[in-house]
């Protein structure tokens, strides 16, 4: 069975209707001229003449589901009345179930029932196919024509007649519409016939005619006339309307009654009152006529109420406004003194009217809900998408359709769409997820969107599954009924509007052959369904809404990008160091991406010093974040080298040369490293604000480094570096230069940045707040630039800490060199380290002594606080490296042993030489071996250590 067919029946149950023989509520009151029966009666009689013969029925139901006509042959007008389906029942789906008539006022599209798809019994034997009347003028379904035959004589050729004649009778429709028009207007001008003429294009910016200019019109003030006056007409009871104009004029329109044999309608007359140019300027001829070009292009009378003398000599006589009746305009006569009722008169007895429109109630109503609908796609353009937010995207469509367009407005977007993942082509499958975004009831002004309810399903056959899976907008009624399913969940929107059946739009959010979601739209009960321009309007909606969500999605998948790159490129928590307790702040300039070209960090070096980086790449986004991750990794790469901070820059600045296209050419870096052995900090500069330090009880100031210039241009000057001596619980700040600017520009660097050192004069012992305390007091909400902001408090190692020997180079010393490491060891209570830290002291004191050149050799152990350091300077510049001993060799060894007994070990240089290093850790993973069988086994197979 057809999903539509199974949750028609599924419906139809709930409402207990008896498939045996249902009571269909009867109407007597039938107006056998009404307009729809009018122009079907001739071609309803000429499609059952068509199949003369056959035991076919023709039925024709209006758009309240009502039979208005039928027609056919004895038997199956026999079968109708033993089903009750008599002129004036009802065969709603709501009293006989599923019907092919039901099926098309519910959907709103042809449809045909077989067989055993029909709800009641005695309709089984029958295949009904129908299809919507529609009238031409606005789209709007007026009722449904209804062929049924037995089963086995249907033929498809049939449904393509039908077709025809519901085709035919929406062009009578229309031919009868237009003879109302035509004969309103004959009878207006016959009744408003006077000379002279002067024309108003109201598709042009103002009246103009031979005798004078009328007032003029500001651009669009024409158009608020023409929506004012369809209002009035498609109004029926209320007789003015005034519309404020630029200058301070008021136009004041008048409804007028027409009467035309049966034909009835109204005519809108325009007068414009006070401001500059109130009257209307030109000669002092008051009796002429004009004339006007309607909307349609039709050439129209504009009235011009006689004057006081015209009005005495025909002895009319004046009705003020409240007392007065409708006009009532009688072909071949003169007008009444009621049709020519009191003028708008302006002071000096001169008045001016111009006709605007003339046209029939139902029209107007039709001409009122096509501006609404432009208006509300207008409205669309400029509400949605205003931000890169789906969830905020889906509210704002929600917001414009309620109450214009519906009760209650939903969205549901797919879980992909949401998580910024890529949809996949076509509709969503059967294990799509969809997620309610947003949820619009129908309220007073002020009230808040109730809370989406999360993911939703819609089962097979529901009009939004169907929806969904023809990838357009579908038009169906929902009942209250329908929350009894359970897979349906009580989250559904047709509890916010009570009891009953009410009419429901779905249009899918697509993108191409993409379907990103849903929205819905509920109207309460069923008097005004949706009809074939509203299901247009809510394919455009849709479209609009999707373009804006596909948007969001994109940005929401590269913003996710981005920051996952800028996560990874940052340091995620402070870096803990002995050297310095560490705080900082990233601020990007645009907190919507959180992107920028600004960096930091803290890097460990070797004998517990810290090198503190701070560097700032031009630009935002993307780009800028990955060429800041690049700086940042080189920055690393060239600290585990141990170079000082100008050759770390020198490298920097070679590799930014080498791609002179790169953005990176306009970044800026600082580098400095603190030995808190010595408490000393080298830095150096290449275009970047020096760092702040604030020494304890002392005034904060700048440290007087030489600065280079920027990276990429560091062939024309060389980079320097300088050494500060700083005091133990020393606050260092390091920052770029986002922190002096303010707004779009730079201001006063030099105050700006006396403020940083005020910040720091009365700085806290929390490193945490001392930040919020610079950001908060330098920045403002307007920052265009990236902000980055390291903080550095300073610490001196302990002088038990440290011990140091200065030993000459001589082979003799190797055996002293273990022994003074040993008591060191024991002093400190490390003892569980003194067999692998004696195997490192004979090592690397053995090669400084053999490979060190003339002069002293210096050894030092560190203690941190879960590390020892052993280090060992001399006078070489030659730098040792592991390599792999043949069996036959007996050297060679000694630097394998130092990488086996220790965390990690590497050389650095000074101006002096070189110093070799290694670091244990105070709790080791790796077991030392025993002094007996694993000692052994070590000496067999490197050689004995005395011998190193």
């Amino acid at each position: 069975m057809r999903a539509e067919i199974l949750a028609s029946w599924q419906r139809s149950q709930r409402l207990g209707i008896a498939s045996e023989g249902a009571e269909l509520p009867v109407e007597s009151d039938l107006d056998p001229e009404s307009r729809l029966v009018r122009a079907a009666a001739p071609v309803l009689r000429r499609l059952y003449e068509r199949f003369s013969g056959m035991p076919v029925t023709v039925a024709l139901a209006d758009a309240r589901a009502t039979i208005v006509d039928r027609r056919g042959e004895r038997r199956g007008l026999e079968l109708m009345d033993s089903a009750f389906l008599v002129p004036g029942a009802n065969v709603d789906e709501r009293f006989m179930g599923t019907s092919s008539v039901s099926m098309v006022l519910s959907t709103r599209s042809p449809f045909v029932v077989v067989g055993h798809e029909h709800f009641l019994h005695d309709l089984k034997t029958l295949t009904c196919m129908a299809a919507p009347v529609r009238d031409p003028v606005g789209g709007t379904v007026q009722g449904a024509v209804n062929l049924s035959v037995p089963m086995e004589l249907a033929e498809p050729g049939m449904a393509t007649a039908l077709q025809e004649a519901t085709d035919r009778i929406g062009e009578r429709l229309l031919e009868l519409s237009s003879a109302r028009e035509r004969a309103l207007v004959e009878s207006f001008l016959r009744a408003r016939r006077q000379g002279g003429h002067a024309e108003l294009d109201l598709r042009s910016e103002g009246p103009t005619g031979p005798r004078g200019t009328a007032p003029e019109l500001a651009p669009g003030e024409h158009l608020a006339l023409l929506e004012a006056a369809t209002e009035l007409i498609s109004s029926g009871g209320r007789p003015f309307a005034e519309v404020p104009l630029a200058g301070g004029r008021v136009a004041v329109l008048r409804r007028r009654q027409l009467h035309h044999g049966d034909a009835e309608g109204a005519a809108v007359e325009v007068g414009f009152h006070g401001g500059a140019g109130g009257d209307a300027p030109g000669g002092t001829d008051t009796t002429s006529a004009t004339t006007a070009i309607a909307p349609d292009r039709r050439r129209v009378p504009l009235l011009r109420p006689p004057s006081a003398t015209g009005r005495e000599e025909s002895g009319a006589r004046s009705t003020p406004p409240t007392e007065r009746s409708p006009a009532d305009t009688r072909p071949d006569s003169e007008p009444s003194s009621e049709s020519d009722s009191e003028p708008d008169s302006e002071p000096g007895g001169r008045s001016d009217a111009w006709l605007l429109l003339v046209g029939e109630p139902g029209v107007g109503r039709l001409a009122v809900a096509a501006r609404r609908r432009l208006s509300l796609l207008n409205e669309a353009g400029t509400r949605v998408g205003t931000t890169l937010d789906m969830r905020r995207t889906a509210a704002e469509l929600a917001e414009i359709a309620v109450p214009e367009f519906a009760d209650v407005a939903v969205v549901d977007l797919t879980e992909d769409v949401l998580t910024g993942r890529e949809p996949r082509s076509g509709p969503p499958g059967t294990g799509t997820t969809l997620r309610r975004v947003a949820v619009r009831p129908r309220g007073e002004p002020g009230d808040r969107d109730e809370d989406p309810a999360g993911t939703v399903d819609y089962p097979a056959g529901t009009p939004q599954a169907r929806c969904l899976a023809a990838g357009r907008p579908v038009a169906d009624s929902v009942p209250t009924a329908a929350l009894a399913d359970p897979t349906t969940g009580s989250e559904h929107p047709v509890d916010l509007l009570g009891q009953g059946t009410h009419s429901y739009l779905g249009a899918p959010l697509r993108v191409g052959d993409t379907v990103l979601g849903l929205v819905g739209f509920y109207r309460r009960g069923r008097d005004h369904p949706y009809e074939e321009d509203d299901l247009t309007l809510a394919g455009e909606l849709a479209a609009r809404t999707a373009m804006s969500v596909d948007n969001a999605r994109r940005f929401a998948r590269e913003r996710d990008a981005s920051l996952t790159l800028q996560r990874s490129l940052l340091p995620r928590e402070t870096p803990r160091s002995t050297a310095a307790d560490l705080a900082f702040r990233y601020l990007p300039a645009d907190p919507d991406t959180g992107v920028g070209g600004d960096w930091f960090d803290a890097i460990p070096l070797s004998g517990t010093r810290v090198a503190l980086v701070v560097g700032d790449v031009a630009g935002h986004g993307l780009q800028a974040a990955a060429t800041m991750g690049r700086l940042r990794t080189a920055v690393r790469t060239l600290a585990d080298l141990d170079l000082p901070p100008e050759e770390v820059l020198a490298h920097l600045d070679d590799l930014v040369g080498r791609t002179p296209d790169d953005p990176a050419t306009a970044a800026t870096c600082l580098y400095a490293v603190y030995d808190p052995v010595s408490c000393r900090c080298t830095a150096a500069v290449a275009g970047h604000p020096p760092p702040a330090a604030a020494p304890p009880g002392e005034e904060p100031y700048l440290l007087d480094l030489p600065t280079g210039p920027p990276l990429g241009f560091g062939r024309f000057q060389p980079y320097e570096s300088a050494a500060v001596d700083l005091p133990a619980e020393t606050l260092l700040a390091l920052y770029t230069d986002g922190l002096l600017k303010e707004g779009r520009a730079y201001g006063d660097p030099d105050s700006r940045t006396g403020r940083l050192l005020e910040v720091l004069r009365d700085a806290s012992s929390s490193l945490e707040t001392e930040c919020d305390r610079i950001t908060d007091t330098l920045l403002s909400g307007d920052s265009h630039d990236d902000v980055a902001l390291l903080l550095a408090r300073v610490h001196a190692l302990p002088p038990d800490r440290v011990a140091s020997w200065e030993l000459p180079a001589d082979p003799s010393v190797v055996a002293r060199a273990r022994a003074a490491a040993r008591r060191c060891l024991d002093a400190w209570g490390l003892t569980e380290l003194e067999y692998g830290t004696g195997l490192v002291v004979s090592e690397l004191v053995t090669n400084a002594v053999r490979y060190g050149g003339a002069g002293p050799v210096c050894l030092r152990l560190l203690r941190d606080e879960e590390s020892l350091i052993c280090e060992v300077s001399d006078r070489s510049s030659t730098s040792p490296r592991i390599r792999r001993a043949a069996t036959t060799e007996e050297g060679g060894r000694g630097l394998f042993l130092v990488a086996r007994f220790t965390r990690n070990w590497g050389a650095r240089y000074t101006p002096e030489g070189k110093t070799v290093w290694a670091e244990q850790t105070r709790s080791p993973t790796v077991r030392e071996p025993g002094p007996d069988a694993d000692e052994r086994t070590l000496l067999a197979a490197f050689g004995d250590l005395d011998d190193l």
